[in-house]
């Protein structure tokens, strides 16, 4: 099986109009089509949202036994779904299902107007699935059928992403490595790199799989038990079991994006000073001038083909699981061995807040709940 792209990722979430608004009000994503029971797509709201070659489909339940009402009220809004370009879906389905998928949504053609889209949809990790997607004909339509395209969508010149890079996945102790062989015998995904991660007292085992075409990507993480409890724990205690952590959106001009993101309201984990007072030393010459990515806390790293730059926006979720990543890659293939630590020790002290915030509402909820219950002597 070749996985040629990740075609569109899709999010369950109790409201679509609201999580797509936010994410074309902070991330300059648009609306570019629409499903519900007015498009033949009964019991769902869906809005399809794009910026560059990325797609984002948000979908809500409208009714309490939809998967995405379920998936929503035991994780809270996130990715349900990552769609995979194939050349034809019906064998890929196959093939993964022979291999120990579970079949989920057997193939099934969509056609409009010259347009052909079969999808057919496997399980993937936890309660995360996957859709095969095969696209013929001019590329104007989405999902027929299910999603009607807005008409004419107004061109943008400021487009600052050009597709999804890769994923991240959080899954419990003791399933990284058979996640890792699921993937190997499911989709034909194979390992290229690996490494601990120690952020302070917390430990996390981390290891990244690709697909052949190495087009899509994915990290997969589990915590180090033997350590202190962190925020891959924390994930898996707020989202309620594994899923997706977050999505990395590529892009040729990563200090433009910041800026022009965080001037429509998203946030970016920050970075000490003396990261930047060391980085000479560790990668060389660069092509991005430190001044630029300090003041903005990008970090740079490289691996054996090139440079990559990469900044982990701040989770705009009410649960602080799911958040994005850009990353701009100057030759790069894979990860450096210098960005992971860094960029999960900025996102510590992002959540570190979270953390004594969640402890104290703790407290004071417990406090309270004794002075309910106390009696005058």
């Amino acid at each position: 099986m070749d996985v040629l792209a990740v075609d569109h990722v899709e999010f369950f979430t109790g409201d679509a109009r609201q999580a797509a608004f936010v994410l074309c009000r902070a991330f300059g994503f648009r609306i570019l089509g629409q499903g519900g029971p007015d498009t033949g797509a009964p019991g769902r709201r869906s809005l399809l949202v794009g910026h560059g070659g990325s797609r984002v489909l948000m979908t809500s339940g409208l009714a309490a036994h939809h998967p995405a009402a379920d998936y929503v009220a035991r994780h809270g809004d996130g990715v349900a779904v990552i769609a995979f370009r194939v050349e034809d879906a019906a064998a890929a389905y196959a093939e993964s299902v022979a291999a120990g998928a579970i079949p989920l949504q057997q193939p099934l053609v969509r056609e409009r107007d010259g347009e052909r889209v079969v999808t057919a949809v496997v399980s993937g990790f936890g309660d995360v699935a996957h859709r095969f997607v095969e696209r013929s004909g001019p590329g104007a339509e989405f999902l027929p059928g299910l999603v009607e395209m807005a008409e004419s969508p107004a061109a943008d010149s400021t487009q600052l992403l050009t597709a999804i890079d890769h994923a991240a996945f959080c899954v419990p102790a003791g399933e990284l490595e058979p996640t890792v062989r699921h993937y190997r015998k499911t989709f034909g995904f194979e390992p290229i790199f690996e490494e601990y991660v120690a952020v302070g007292d917390q430990g996390m085992f981390s290891q990244v799989v690709q697909s052949a075409s190495g087009a899509v990507t994915f990290t997969l993480i589990e915590p180090d038990t033997s350590r202190r409890r962190g925020q891959i724990d924390d994930f898996l205690a707020w989202h309620g079991g594994p899923g997706v952590q977050h999505v990395a959106l590529s892009t040729g001009d990563i200090a433009g994006a910041v800026d022009a993101f965080s001037a429509r309201g998203a946030g970016f984990a920050p970075t000490p000073a003396a990261y930047y007072e060391e980085l000479g030393a560790r990668l060389g010459p660069i092509d991005i001038p430190v001044e630029r990515l300090s003041s903005r806390g990008i970090l740079a790293d490289r691996d054996h083909w090139g440079l990559m730059y990469q900044i982990f926006a701040r989770s705009m979720h009410v649960r602080n699981t799911f958040f994005w990543e850009l990353i701009e890659r100057h030759g790069a293939r894979t990860f450096g061995t210098s960005n992971i630590p860094a960029l999960y020790a900025a996102k510590e002290r992002e959540l570190c807040a979270v953390r004594d915030a969640a402890l104290a509402d703790t407290a004071s909820t417990n406090a309270a709940s004794i002075n309910t219950v106390r009696r005058p002597a």
